[in-house]
């Protein structure tokens, strides 16, 4: 509550004046005016926590703030107030401290509410009228403008709507909305204006649903119970049982106040946020945003992680899969008209094209009389050539589609991919087959959660089951949860709650409820809705989600060095304890005794500050890996040109296979070769001494090796054509060999990209 955390510093600031006035007094020969001020800094604190400790009793609660009380009450009823001066501002600095690491989890959700429209373009007979969106009703007709937030669910009026839900669902590609579909609000117009008619008030809508399961979500969440309190349970009858010891043996309560003053439960009320805090800012080098030490603490006893797919595991968005090809067509020039035609568009497929086509270095063109179908495609004029680029309906209307193009629909099946026709003066060239796909480095982060301890992992996504199982699978998921909307993935994060402690990982609007619900929730916040961010209690702020990994392992160790802290701490209490109920130990000198053991403490947990070892090695420059990342760019075109061949040679004559045979080794060995001996030879000695285990690199040269044997069969295959008889059986063995070196080597370099995001992430903080 804000009153409580003002009056936290209010307490410690009354605690260091006092403390600070009285040993003024007592260097200006003033012992009476010393006790006085030591006196009134303890005083207001016992009274404060006096009172929290009644109520966290009826509540059914004690911890270490009970040995706090004792001390201090002890210490001014003994005359002792220097003491209570000493521990009433050790235990209200311990709170300010931990108020300090847990300040930046307070948000209000402004994101989503500012996201939200304010107004709806009411059709009105002839007109159209701006009304606020409390006064739209069930059954008005709405204008929604292309490029705005659909403000009420409802059902489309118009021909078609072109509709981008991921911001709900999680699904990156636009759908399109058939008259009388129903759309839901929070989506984004991706197409032409359309008319919608509202099937709910804007406060029944789906949008504000996820407003409200958000707020409730952090409104059900538990407190954080602090780790010291657990400890609390042994520590505080142990303090309580010597010092009645020590008032037994002498009969003087001096003796026992000594035993209350060095189990002063400094190290009880420090170690813990201290250790908490300092993980909290090791996190923050790494970008990685923890708000507070109850998520930091709930992180290291993770047990289950549930990712939503979109944007999480995958990049979030359409990217290219392939270039498919009409028989004697390039991929290049496909992808070249293809992409030069698309920068006229504001499409969201159509930057994923553009960007493609210039990651490959293909001098785009400027198009001219360019005509857009929105939700369709474009017609346009690219030096002085008629170039469309759609769905299959525009590039073939009715005709009968040819078996390459039903090839390439076929595959866009089978990975869930669009489809981008291209045709040059009617006649369709190729396709391009755009997709959501991996992050790279998603393996390396399913890697980090299992060696962290991560028993279970399971992904909940809007997206089509068709979809979530493929990435599933590629990443060995526990489970996949598909076709879920927001209440469907608080239920899943629920229902994982119950049996361990469970981490939600997103990043989209779709995402906050679940991430408001788990036990942590960690948000992308480097490409994620501001939604997600405010709702989760980690926010991953650089783009990586191996910064989970990483995040889950700075809480373990934080939880490891305050468990370790508070055990010496307590140790060398009991120990001071002993001495005092001995008579070795008068109150001054154990209060001394107690503040070296404090001071060694809050140093020992000052260690998670430090990131732990095994990160020595050397690094890899950013100049480096951008190079080798550049070299395998480089590579796509010709592994393109393979597949295209591969898919040629089913229907090649004798002449025109030995011919393509020819060609495809000599991409092989001009290109695939070339790069293959550069890595072994060149790479991988600077990558030896920049990895922790020599065996990653001994897997990865044998698929070298591998390659470089299929590269000698294509050889001697095309050695061998004249004096063989070329027969469809010695096409087909070529065409195996083609297909495995062109399979092979992309999966072998998005290997290799893996190993040098793993070697460069080290230099990113």
């Amino acid at each position: 509550m804000p009153y409580e955390r003002v009056l936290r510093w209010a307490l410690v600031a009354i605690a260091v004046t006092g403390l600070a006035a009285g040993i003024a007094a007592h260097l200006a020969h003033r012992p009476d005016l010393a006790d006085l001020f030591w006196t009134l800094a303890t005083a207001p604190v016992v009274a404060g926590l006096a009172v929290s400790i009644v109520r966290d009793f009826l509540a059914g609660r004690l911890g270490v703030d009970a040995i706090a009380l004792v001390s201090m009450s002890a210490a001014l009823a003994l005359g002792q107030p220097l003491a209570g001066a000493v521990v009433a501002l050790m235990y209200s600095g311990g709170n300010v401290l931990e108020d300090i690491a847990v300040a930046r989890a307070e948000h209000d959700l402004r994101a989503l509410v500012d996201r939200a429209p304010r107004e709806a373009h009411r059709r009105i007979d002839d007109h159209i009228e701006e009304v606020p969106i409390s006064a739209v009703a069930v059954g008005d007709r709405l204008l929604v403008r292309a490029g705005e937030i659909i403000p009420v669910d409802g059902v489309v009026g118009s021909t078609a709507a072109t509709v981008d839900e991921s911001a709900l669902t999680g699904e990156p590609i636009p759908v399109v909305k058939a008259r009388g579909a129903a759309i839901l609000s929070g989506s984004l117009n991706a197409g032409e204006t359309f008319e919608l008619t509202v099937s709910a008030a804007a406060g029944e809508s789906t949008y504000a649903g996820i407003v409200r399961m958000v707020t409730a979500a952090q409104t059900a969440k538990a407190p954080f119970v602090r780790l010291a309190d657990r400890y609390a349970l042994i520590f505080l009858p142990v303090t309580l049982a010597l010092a009645f010891v020590a008032w037994l043996i002498s009969g003087d309560l001096i003796r026992s106040l000594a035993v209350l003053v060095a189990a002063t439960p400094c190290p009880l009320i420090l170690a813990a946020p201290v250790a908490f805090i300092a993980g909290v800012a090791q996190a923050a080098r790494r970008g990685i945003l923890v708000k507070g030490g109850g998520p930091l603490e709930a992180l290291a006893r993770a047990h289950t992680v549930l990712f939503d797919k979109t944007g999480t595991l995958t990049v979030g968005g359409a990217r290219l899969l392939s270039v498919e090809v009409a028989p004697g067509e390039s991929a290049d020039e496909v992808l070249m008209l293809g992409a030069s035609l698309e920068q006229a568009s504001h499409h969201v497929l159509a930057a994923a094209i553009v960007q493609a086509g210039i990651a490959r270095g293909l001098g785009l063109k400027v198009p001219e009389q360019v005509r857009e179908s929105m939700g369709s495609g474009l017609h346009g004029v690219i030096e002085g050539r008629r170039v469309a680029a759609g769905s299959r309906d525009m590039i073939y209307g009715g005709a009968r589609v040819t078996e390459w193009a039903s090839r390439a629909i076929r595959r866009a099946s089978w990975r869930s991919a669009l489809v981008v026709f291209v045709a040059v003066e009617g006649r369709p060239i190729g396709a391009l087959l755009l997709a959501d796909e991996l992050r790279s480095d998603t393996p390396r982060a399913i890697r980090l959660l299992r060696e962290a301890g991560i028993v279970r992992m399971v992904m909940v996504t809007g997206d089509r089951a068709a979809a979530a199982n493929a990435i599933g699978a590629a990443l060995d998921i526990d489970a996949v949860l598909a076709d879920r909307v927001p209440s469907d993935k608080v239920d899943a994060v629920r229902s994982e709650q119950r049996l361990h402690p469970t981490i939600m990982v997103g990043d989209g609007i779709n995402d906050a409820p679940a991430l408001a619900s788990a036990d942590v929730g960690i948000a992308l916040g480097a490409r994620g809705a501001s939604a997600s961010s405010e709702a989760a209690d980690v926010v991953i702020l650089a783009d990586r989600l191996d910064r989970v990994g990483e995040a889950i392992v700075i809480a373990q160790r934080a939880r490891r060095i305050a468990v370790e802290s508070i055990i010496a701490g307590m140790g060398l209490s009991i120990l001071a304890m002993a001495a005092a109920t001995l008579g070795w130990l008068l109150p001054v000198p154990a209060a001394i005794v107690q503040e070296v053991i404090d001071v060694a403490v809050i140093l020992n947990a000052l260690r998670a500050l430090a990131p732990g070892r095994g990160r020595g090695g050397r690094r890899m420059a950013v100049a480096d890996g951008r190079e080798l990342h550049r070299n395998h760019l480089a590579l796509i075109g010709g592994l393109d040109r393979l597949r295209s061949i591969a898919d040629a040679l089913d229907d090649a004559g004798p002449e025109s296979g030995a011919a393509l045979i020819a060609e495809a080794n000599l991409v092989v060995q001009e290109q695939v070769v070339v790069h293959e001996r550069d890595d072994e030879g060149s790479v991988y000695p600077r990558l030896a001494g920049m990895l922790r285990e020599s065996h990653s690199l001994s897997a990865m040269s044998r698929a070298h090796r591998e390659i470089l044997h299929l590269a000698r069969l294509l050889a001697r295959v095309v050695e061998d054509l004249p004096a063989e008889k070329v027969d469809r059986y010695l096409l087909r063995d070529a065409q195996r060999i083609i297909e495995a070196i062109e399979t092979l080597v992309r999966m072998h370099t998005a290997q290799e990209e893996d190993i040098y995001e793993a070697v460069a992430a080290r230099t990113a903080a």
